[in-house]
């Protein structure tokens, strides 16, 4: 995995833990969903890369 991608999938997770929060602290449910959503989203990039990575070091 690139650098650059580790750290564009960290701040996506970190910017939905944000959004998580707020939403909750002023009882936004739309914004806390989002917030999950990105948090999703950025676990579901980090496996992919995971397994590229798995991949480029068995050749």
């Amino acid at each position: 995995m690139g650098l650059g991608d580790k750290i564009g999938n960290k701040g996506e997770d970190l910017a939905g833990k944000a959004k998580e929060g707020f939403g909750k602290a002023t009882g936004n449910e739309s914004m806390e969903a989002e917030g999950h959503k990105d948090q999703a989203s950025s676990s579901v990039k980090d496996a992919g890369e995971n397994v590229k990575d798995a991949f480029k070091q068995g050749d």
